[in-house]
């Protein structure tokens, strides 16, 4: 036994069950070499000492770090104002809270940082990567890639993803909104997309597209506005549409936030909604909730999303080297008054 008060080593387990150092630290980093009596002696000894492995140097030895980083390139008034990043932090969160692994939330806002936080992947001072918001061209994912770095995205930068993600059915999402609008007898239906270099908007304006079309309608580019998935781009791009078609009676738009501000310019031009223009949005978020009427939205399972990008992530950094894993989650309309 070691003195008083001082902190049981490994070698005062080896000691006790009878074995070699090497076989209690198989034991603890939980190698299949080890019999399972053996196993048992050593697990009874580590009881019986009060025995705690020394993290640090487990990460060491098996060249881990223990910590995750999850990446955000978007302003922080983005990160805070929006609530899918929040729904995604708090379902990361979530599945990481039984392991050993740390979350490091990083921002990045700028080519410089973008640079700084490569070199830090470079070095390997992360066991993984979870990348939120991914733009088209983003280089981060390839670097990813490249250094070998177990890394899932949220969302996807074009249908033939080369890295593991995690997404909705945003074609699908967006199509049941656009049909039932369709099916209110709505005739002049438009849209505010998010950024077009984003493979979600594009996906979202491809359902609202295909839905048209489903219901014999053709696609009128005067009811398409692009926006930024911001409640201002939502404003600046209903002013838009109000511009071009003032006739239109029902907007789906690609997220909630672009709704609210939507609806904000709705009122200013006197415009009732429902009753006037039929307001859709997406995320199905507290916004959505909150909002005078309530918004019809298109429900993702957000952090559902972030518990799943965890699970892929974690799965990859024991399976070294892992396949590519792709989930994509269900989407579901959830009716309110604004619709």
């Amino acid at each position: 036994m070691g003195k008083r008060g001082a902190r049981p080593t490994l070698e005062e387990v080896a000691a006790r069950a009878g074995v070699g150092r090497g076989t209690v630290s198989r034991v603890i980093n939980e190698s299949p070499r080890v019999s399972a009596r053996t196993r048992e002696v050593v697990q009874n000894a580590i009881a019986e000492l009060g025995y705690v492995p020394n993290r640090a140097a487990r990460a060491l030895a098996a060249n881990r770090t223990d910590a995750v980083a999850l990446v955000v390139p978007e302003a922080e008034t983005r990160l805070f104002a929006e609530p899918y990043f929040s729904g995604i932090i708090r379902g990361v969160g979530s599945e990481l809270a039984d392991t050993e692994m740390q979350l490091l939330l990083t921002l990045i806002r700028t080519p410089k940082e973008r640079d700084r936080f490569a070199s830090y992947l470079a070095a390997h001072r992360v066991d993984g990567v979870l990348l939120v918001s991914v733009h088209a061209d983003d280089p981060l994912p390839d670097l990813l890639e490249r250094i070998g770095m177990p890394a899932v995205l949220s969302g996807r930068r074009a249908a033939g993803e080369s890295v593991s993600y995690v997404d909705s059915d945003n074609v699908g999402g967006a199509g049941a909104a656009v049909e039932h609008l369709i099916e209110r007898g709505r005739r002049a239906v438009g849209t505010i997309t998010g950024p077009l270099d984003m493979y979600v908007a594009e996906c979202r304006l491809d359902g609202y597209r295909r839905a048209l079309a489903a219901g014999g309608r053709e696609v009128d580019e005067q009811l398409v506005a692009v926006g930024d998935f911001t409640e201002d781009g939502g404003r600046r791009a209903m002013r838009q549409l109000l511009d071009r078609r003032p006739d239109l009676d029902a907007v789906f738009c690609a997220s909630d936030l672009m709704a609210s501000g939507a609806r904000q310019v709705l009122r200013e031009h006197g415009r009732a909604v429902p009753d006037d223009v039929a307001l859709i949005g997406f995320d199905d978020s507290a916004v959505a909730r909150h909002m005078d009427p309530p918004l019809t939205s298109v429900r993702q399972p957000i952090e559902e999303m972030g518990r799943a990008m965890a699970r892929v992530l974690l799965g990859q950094i024991a399976e070294r080297p892992a396949e590519r894993r792709q989930v994509v989650l269900p989407t579901e309309l959830v009716r309110r008054a604004s619709s």
